[in-house]
């Protein structure tokens, strides 16, 4: 008898495990591929980060708030679509507009931080643009994604975080690396 229950808890749990490793594995290989693909977005910005290497100083803060911006909207949003409570165009105004103002303070913190740390307002001012520009549409990728998997009878619980996260992170970097080029190169 125990070993009958044993058996029914085991395979139970196999099925489940199979069944959340096809939920969920599909999306994380999609975003191994867009992120290979930022790597490769990151490599023809190579003369740029040689000749200025503090601009890598600051890609892991860069990428991480846009993603955390992002996060934080996309799961506001789609807690708010299983309670049915979305109008998506109100609320992606609202967004925009909460994520420039985001932007605007974290901009000039990383901005101000960059001047004080390495005494060169290129790279302050590199740094400071494009957080603002991140953290500012992160929100519209957060949820123009959520929507299209809601829309598309996909739960953006599971798809959306994932795509969302490596669609943001190459966003950020290539905003961040045209703005240096911008910037530092004229």
């Amino acid at each position: 008898m125990i070993k009958t229950v044993r058996k029914i808890v085991i395979d139970e749990a196999h099925w489940r495990m199979g069944r959340l490793l096809k939920l969920r594995l599909p999306w994380l290989v999609l975003g191994l591929g867009v992120g290979i693909a930022g790597s490769v977005v990151m490599s023809r910005f190579e003369q740029l980060l040689a000749r200025n290497i503090s601009l890598a100083f600051f890609v892991p803060i860069i990428v991480y708030m846009s993603d955390a911006v992002g996060t934080q909207t996309e799961t506001i949003f789609v807690r708010d679509l299983a309670g049915k409570r979305v109008k998506f165009l109100k609320y992606l105004v609202k967004e925009l507009i909460l994520g420039m103002y985001m932007g605007l303070v974290l901009g000039a913190g990383i901005g101000a931080a960059a001047w004080i740390w390495l005494k060169s307002v290129p790279i302050a001012l590199t740094v400071g643009l494009a957080m603002f520009l991140n953290v500012a549409i992160s929100p519209l990728v957060a949820l123009g994604v959520a929507e299209v998997l809601f829309k598309g009878k996909t739960d953006p619980a599971v798809g959306a975080g994932p795509f969302t996260t490596v669609i943001q992170d190459v966003i950020s970097l290539i905003i961040y690396l045209l703005i240096a080029s911008l910037v530092i190169w004229g």
